[in-house]
């Protein structure tokens, strides 16, 4: 997990306590209902018979509350995207200075590689700093797309004309690959 940043390393350390609990959990039911733990009557109520209000108001709001940390994880899933920057050209900071915003430099280079053979449509995102970018690429293929034939491509055209507009000695690629149906075909 070295090459992951904390929210990520964050992300799969409460998944991974998630899992143990679930676990844990489970267990402990299996062992009640077969009687291996016999420290608990297996025929006795799970609950007293009038528990007594605050706790079930204290259930109910852990439960809300687990409920809606569990749809933010799930929305932040959807919407994960590298923060991007604003990126700043100063030679000479007298003479002035100049701007670029990262989602605009990257915008040639969608189009650019959505018009590759296979490609049914591009999305980029340049993050992180100027002395540090990566480049992100989600490539929509068609099924028939010869995926060699693009990240070829990609490496030899696409990347090393967009390091030298930016004047960058180097750029870190991912790239994923999504599959849509090939054009004109649709299921009814």
């Amino acid at each position: 997990m070295t090459g992951l940043n904390r929210p990520a390393r964050l992300n799969r350390a409460l998944l991974g306590l998630s899992g143990l609990t679930l676990l844990a959990a489970g267990g402990f039911a299996l062992g009640t209902y077969s009687g291996k733990l016999t420290w608990i009557d297996r025929s006795g109520p799970l609950l007293p018979e009038n528990p007594p209000t605050w706790a079930l108001y204290t259930t109910a709001a852990v439960a809300i509350v687990l409920g809606l940390l569990a749809l933010r994880w799930l929305l932040a899933q959807l919407a994960q995207k590298p923060k991007t920057h604003t990126w700043r050209y100063e030679s000479d900071p007298a003479a002035g200075r100049t701007e670029l915003a990262a989602s605009t430099a990257v915008a040639p280079f969608a189009e650019e590689v959505s018009a590759y053979a296979g490609v049914h449509s591009a999305r980029a995102t340049l993050a992180g700093p100027r002395h540090a970018p990566t480049l992100a690429v989600i490539i929509r293929a068609h099924d028939s797309g010869d995926l060699s034939a693009i990240r070829d491509r990609l490496d030899t055209e696409a990347v090393p004309r967009l390091r030298q507009a930016l004047d960058l000695d180097t750029l870190p690629l991912t790239v994923e690959y999504r599959f849509t149906a090939a054009a004109g075909e649709r299921v009814r």
